[in-house]
C-alpha cells in the first residue's frame, strides 16, 4: 500500500516533530537542556520578536556539550519534563580546554 492509500484510510504513520536548538546545560546524567529560538510577530505592531523555549532532551551516551547545536525529536514521555530525544549533533561548540588555555596566556 502506498502512503496516499494509507492517508485516505486514516492510518498514515505520524511524523515526529523535530527541532534544532543550542545546548544550554548538560549537567544532568543522560539529559540536556536545549534552547530553541523562534520568531513571532507582535500582535499589534507586526515586528518580529525572538522567543526562546527550553526543552529537556534525552542524551543516551552523554555526548553533548554546552554550546553544541543539536537536532531533537519528540518521543514518548521519558520523565515528568522530558519527552524529547537527541537525534544528532549538527555542530560542535569550541573545546573548553582551548578556551581555558587561551585565557591563561
Amino acid at each position: 500500500m502506498s502512503n496516499q492509500e494509507l492517508e485516505s484510510q486514516g492510518t498514515a504513520k505520524k511524523r515526529a516533530k523535530t527541532l534544532v536548538g543550542k545546548v544550554v546545560s548538560n549537567k544532568m546524567q543522560k539529559s540536556i537542556r536545549v534552547a530553541v529560538e523562534r520568531f513571532v510577530p507582535h500582535p499589534r505592531y507586526r515586528k518580529y520578536q525572538r522567543r526562546t523555549t527550553n526543552f529537556l532532551a534525552h542524551d543516551e551516551h552523554n555526548e553533548c556539550r554546552e554550546g553544541d547545536v543539536v537536532m531533537i525529536e519528540e518521543c514518548r514521555p521519558l520523565s515528568r519534563h522530558k519527552s524529547w530525544r537527541l537525534v544528532k549533533i549538527i555542530s560542535r561548540a569550541n573545546s573548553t580546554t582551548q578556551e581555558a588555555e587561551g585565557a591563561t596566556s
